[in-house]
């Protein structure tokens, strides 16, 4: 088997409704047309004992790339990721392309460890990190420091292994300078929006009789969607609102935000739609009123960092919205300008932004018609495709 110029490997379902899956995409569609040859590696549903292989055309693109999913058989995680290191292993034989391209260190310590075995040159795209992120879906992981500390060594490895570091804020890049990235090798390329697929639609505030919210994203516990409930809950005192939340996560993340609503007495003011392909998810936020990114202050949002890719799509899209006044959002867009930035964890300043906005209509225009021009100049996929290409030029 010849080496193609790219392995782009990720412990990520794809295609998938997540932020993930549309950046994996993203970048693949600008590696393929860049270096002309490429492998995505991913994980396939738990219900597949054997490895998968066939050809995917990325959107209306003319570009193909090879697809294999590896099997993450397993009842723990530690099971599922090491069975995926042995597929990939197994897989990988003996190509030894340009650019082994990573995103964890789930799929990427292997590759970290004996760099020069497996490719030429490591990529390694930080968009979350294990040690600060695991805890919030496994609760037990804290409990157990040896497992703590193997993760944060493995993530030490591949950042030091790494000829280029990829990675979505400059909170984040700074994290990982502190942690022995070297500054000259770190490239911050935030997350994109498809100002095609994610229309601009004039807000329609303007004294509404009730008001649709939207959530879009995780269940995971940083993002706040206890919060975003909780402020649902005091609005229905003043207005008819509802909530809808679109997106995925665990079964027992939804039955606890079910069970949260329901204490709160707004249980029939909550919809949950799932997760849902890109194109009914820029529909939906033209559905809705108002947006929220009600992101709480913790280690994942304030120390490790992120880009949410929710903020930009609806920032994209003309739905006002309310974000907690965290420095990733700052990043992003200024309050008072691009959109509402509240005091994180305060369902009550939540709540207060948006009879805010129904009640100023003009102002939600304005920061309606700013947020897509942020997006339009700043942070489009097309931006960032030129960022990734100058960042593999640096190292080719």
């Amino acid at each position: 088997m010849s080496s193609p110029s790219v392995v782009y490997t990720s412990f990520d379902r794809f295609p998938a409704p997540k932020g993930a899956s549309t950046h994996i995409s993203a970048f693949v569609k600008v590696l393929v047309e860049e270096q002309g040859e490429l492998d995505l590696v991913t994980a396939s549903p738990e219900r597949n004992h054997f490895p998968t292989t066939s050809m995917r055309r990325l959107g209306a693109d003319r570009f193909q790339i090879r697809h294999t999913e590896l099997p993450t058989l397993g009842q723990s995680l530690t099971e599922r990721v090491l069975g995926f290191r042995t597929q990939l292993r197994y897989w990988w034989g003996a190509r030894k392309p340009k650019f082994a391209h990573i995103r964890s260190i789930f799929e990427g310590y292997p590759i970290a460890k004996e760099k020069k075995a497996w490719c030429e040159k490591l990529v390694y795209e930080v968009n979350g990190l294990p040690s600060i992120e695991l805890k919030y879906r496994y609760p037990r992981v804290a409990d157990d420091p040896e497992l703590m500390r193997k993760m944060l060594q493995q993530e030490r490895i591949c950042l030091k292994a790494a000829d280029l570091v990829i990675t979505v804020s400059e909170v984040n890049a700074e994290y990982l300078i502190r942690h022995g990235g070297d500054p000259a090798r770190i490239h911050v390329i935030p997350n994109g929006v498809e100002t095609v697929l994610f229309q601009y639609q004039a807000p329609r505030l303007d004294k509404l009789p009730s008001m649709v919210i939207l959530y879009s994203g995780t269940f995971s516990k940083w993002q706040g969607l206890g919060v975003a409930i909780e402020s649902l809950s005091l609005l229905r005192a003043e207005m008819d609102a509802k909530l809808i939340i679109a997106g995925s996560g665990k079964e027992r993340d939804q039955l606890d935000l079910m069970r949260y609503a329901h204490r709160l007495g707004v249980a029939g003011s909550v919809e949950f739609r799932g997760g849902i392909p890109q194109d009914q998810l820029a529909d939906l936020h033209h559905e809705a009123d108002v947006v929220l990114v009600p992101l709480i202050s913790n280690d994942r949002n304030l120390v490790q960092g992120c880009c949410p890719l929710k903020l930009l799509e609806a920032m994209a899209s003309g739905t006002p919205v309310i974000a907690s006044d965290l420095p990733v959002v700052r990043c992003i867009a200024t309050g008072g300008r691009e959109a509402m930035l509240v005091r994180p964890g305060s369902a009550k300043a939540i709540k207060e932004g948006l009879v805010y906005l129904r009640d100023n209509p003009c102002f939600a225009r304005q920061l309606s018609l700013n947020a897509r021009s942020r997006v339009e100049n700043h942070f489009t996929w097309t931006l960032a495709g030129q960022k990734l290409r100058q960042a593999y030029r640096t190292i080719s």
